[in-house]
């Protein structure tokens, strides 16, 4: 009897272990997933339907599941049997309770396009780790300057697109060169923190306020609430670390990230010119916590300083170039999400404070500013009834903003005062919008809109908006949007001795239409017609130099802000875009846009500053084993117009009219490859990428350097873009 027991203890040993391993957030099975026993040393990989088989010598043991981009799982089995594995997305927290999503494509808002996962990350690029600069890979975003964060979107400027970080209109939230519109950029917010990104080309919802053309909206993350992990990385031009762990036996989570630049270091110990160094440094948290199961409170706070140091160059800088900057960006950020039956309310109050000085080679001062924010807002939603529901919410900004902008001379008075500007503002509004679904749930109808006011210019606005949703069949969707926006002054213009506080706010009307198909459940094809009539726009008109009544005018740098601009931007987006946790992942798409606005003070028409007709955005992502990925990005751009009064070829004459010429078309291809090497209780990635894989000499425009009065031959300013840059990186999670 004794030695069948045996018998029988020695086949329970040997047993095998199945099972399946799983997205937990899609549910869609994992191919090429590594399965450990840590116990024994012995491993497996999952089949493209995610199932495995792992030979078992013992029990208990210990294994652990791990795929590149998502989180390690381990568990303690006690008995031989059937799994089910489900991992996480690494920017997202691993938690007890898994939402089942219908699909890659159900957590995006109508007409939207979403990051999450390894696509941010890698688009997020191992040189900056900027979550806008991932943002300027999606269909349809004109990203086509190498040295600046900021997007643009259908022939509009980036001023008019929104950055909202959980619903909050952010100001200015880039390491930048303040008051210098031709400086690099990189976004303040760090791509650990984030959940996801999700971007509103066209005709945004109702809560996105105070902008026209577009919104980003920034979606951080809650940390783990199972226990203390952390990752520190670093690259060919900064390094990192994030900490995150529980809070009151998981009721809550905290994290916490700082980044450091030590690119400027490296210029200035290994460049034999003059360097020009821009460094940064920020550390941002959160902290998350359930008041109880329904209500959950957060606490948010980023701070983050940035400057431009030319030290050692002192003989080839002008008296009023800048010499040293220092920007200071802040944000502190309290929220609030409350269930109750059918009723959801989220709310937040948030402070935002910046503050920035520029001095020339003499330390003398020539810009400086200090802006303030105080922000209340609320986005609730009410489902009233099984086919209906409301959007509805309150959004309150109170602002102050104080600066100048100095000219040094060699005579007196030494000091010319170019522009200052100083005052408040109170600005609020409320939306809300009426949702409606019917013939089993195949057609949603959504009516509503916002009013704002403004204290400065005392203009109430209201901006009505509807759209209609209709499932020809399940896989085929047809959407069409109509709304009107408005988009108040900056203090800086109103209060600017060249502005006035009558000046009206800006506005448009966006109609859209798209046709989706769905390819299975993974893939889609959607075809986008959108047409926007923009006015009232914003401009000094007679600033610049040309050609008036065929003579040379030098330009009028006294001429005031005036409403004076308005035109037009239409076109067509074709997208194919496949989202899985097997095989290929991207999109390709191609954008074409026509942008032309009419100045009505000189009655001259020409095209946008920002008209692009033609954009290709690519980007592809493969994993060949579990422990390696690999991606690739490639975008084409016909050029930007270049903004001034100028034709020809070159040599360049001054001219009557406006953005005549184009900067040469824009293409760059960047591949990234990551390798993970996982151990037990923490692994190591890898991280190599190619930026400008074949060196395409791209370049930018900068301002127009002199005119020859004689000759009509204007000087423009060009500078070449990034090079091939290779770069690398690591991170260590534990």
């Amino acid at each position: 009897m004794r030695f069948w027991l045996g018998l029988l203890a020695m086949a329970a040993q040997a047993a095998d272990v199945t099972g399946i391993v799983l997205d937990a957030s899609t549910r869609e099975p994992i191919g090429k997933a590594l399965i450990q026993n840590l116990s024994s040393a012995t491993q497996t990989v999952s089949g493209p339907n995610g199932r495995f088989v792992l030979p078992l010598t013992a029990v208990p043991a210990q294994l652990q599941a791990s795929c590149t981009g998502y989180r390690p799982f381990k568990l303690m089995l006690t008995a031989a049997g059937e799994l089910e594995i489900l991992l996480t997305p690494d920017t997202l927290r691993q938690s007890d309770q898994v939402t089942v999503s219908a699909g890659p494509f159900a957590l995006e808002a109508q007409n939207a396009l979403s990051l999450a996962g390894m696509e941010l990350r890698n688009l997020a690029s191992v040189l900056s780790d900027d979550p806008l600069r991932a943002v300027q890979g999606l269909p349809g975003v004109n990203g086509n300057d190498d040295f600046q964060s900021q997007i643009s979107l259908r022939g509009a400027s980036p001023h008019r697109i929104g950055i909202f970080l959980d619903g909050v209109l952010l100001h200015t939230p880039f390491h930048t060169l303040r008051a210098d519109p031709t400086s690099a950029s990189l976004t303040v917010i760090s791509s650990d923190l984030l959940e996801r990104a999700e971007l509103h080309s066209s005709a945004p919802p109702a809560q996105f306020a105070d902008r026209t053309v577009g919104a980003v909206d920034l979606w951080l993350r809650e940390g783990d609430r199972k226990k203390f992990t952390g990752r520190a990385s670093a690259s060919a031009s900064n390094a990192s670390v994030l900490l995150e762990g529980p809070l009151a036996a998981g009721r809550g989570s905290w994290l916490v990230s700082a980044r450091k630049s030590y690119l400027q270091y490296i210029i200035n110990t290994t460049s034999d010119e003059p360097s020009i160094a821009f460094g940064f440094s920020d550390v941002q948290g959160r902290v998350n916590y359930d008041l109880t199961k329904r209500h959950n409170v957060s606490l948010t706070g980023i701070l983050g300083r940035s400057g431009l140091d030319r030290s050692g160059a002192e003989a080839s800088v002008g008296i009023n170039s800048y010499f040293k900057s220092g920007y200071t960006f802040a944000l502190a950020k309290a929220g609030s999400r409350w269930t109750a039956g059918r009723l959801l309310m989220q709310s937040n109050a948030a402070w935002i404070r910046e503050r920035f000085e520029n001095v020339n080679r003499a330390r003398d001062p020539l810009a400086g500013g200090f802006y303030n924010e105080w922000v209340g807002n609320s986005d609730n939603h009410w489902q009233w009834h099984e086919n209906a529901s409301i959007s509805f919410g309150v959004n309150l900004r109170r602002m102050r903003d104080d600066g100048y902008l100095d000219r040094r001379t060699t005579a007196a008075p030494f000091v010319q005062r170019i522009d200052q500007y100083g005052g408040t503002g109170l600005r609020g509004g409320v939306h809300a919008v009426q949702h409606w679904q019917g013939f089993q749930g195949k057609l949603h109808l959504r009516a509503g809109g916002r009013v704002d006011r403004h204290s400065v210019n005392q203009v109430s606005a209201a901006s009505p908006a509807a759209s209609v949703s209709l499932y020809v069949t399940p896989a085929t969707q047809l959407n069409a949007n109509w709304g009107t926006y408005v988009q108040y002054p900056e203090l800086n213009q109103s209060y600017s001795r060249f502005g006035r506080l009558s000046l009206l706010a800006e506005r448009a009307i966006q109609t859209q239409l798209s046709l989706e198909q769905r390819l299975g459940e993974r893939t889609r094809v959607r075809v986008t017609a959108y047409d926007r009539a923009d006015r009232d726009l914003i401009l000094r008109p007679l600033q610049e130099p040309r050609l008036l009544n065929g003579r040379i005018y030098g330009g009028n740098l006294l001429t005031p802000y005036q409403n004076s601009l308005r035109g037009y931007a239409r076109g067509v987006q074709f997208l194919v875009q496949r989202r899985s946790a097997n095989g290929f992942t991207g999109w390709g798409s191609y954008t074409y846009n026509a942008a032309r606005v009419r100045e009505g003070v000189t009655g001259i028409h020409y095209n946008a500053d920002f008209d692009q007709r033609h954009l290709v955005n690519l980007f592809l992502s493969y994993r060949l084993r579990p422990t390696v990925n690999v991606s690739g990005r490639w975008t084409y751009g016909s050029g930007f117009p270049v903004r001034a009064f100028a034709e020809g070829s070159g040599p360049y004459l001054l001219s009557a009219g406006r953005n005549r010429i184009r900067l040469p078309q824009y293409h760059r291809l960047d591949v990234r490859a990551n390798k993970t090497f996982v151990k037990k209780g923490w692994h190591v990635t890898l991280f190599v990428e190619v930026i400008n894989v074949y060196n395409r000499d791209n370049a930018r425009y900068n301002e127009v350097l002199g005119i020859d009065t004689r000759t009509r031959v204007i000087r423009l300013g060009f500078e070449q873009m990034f090079p091939i840059i290779p770069s690398a990186g690591v991170a260590l999670e534990w």
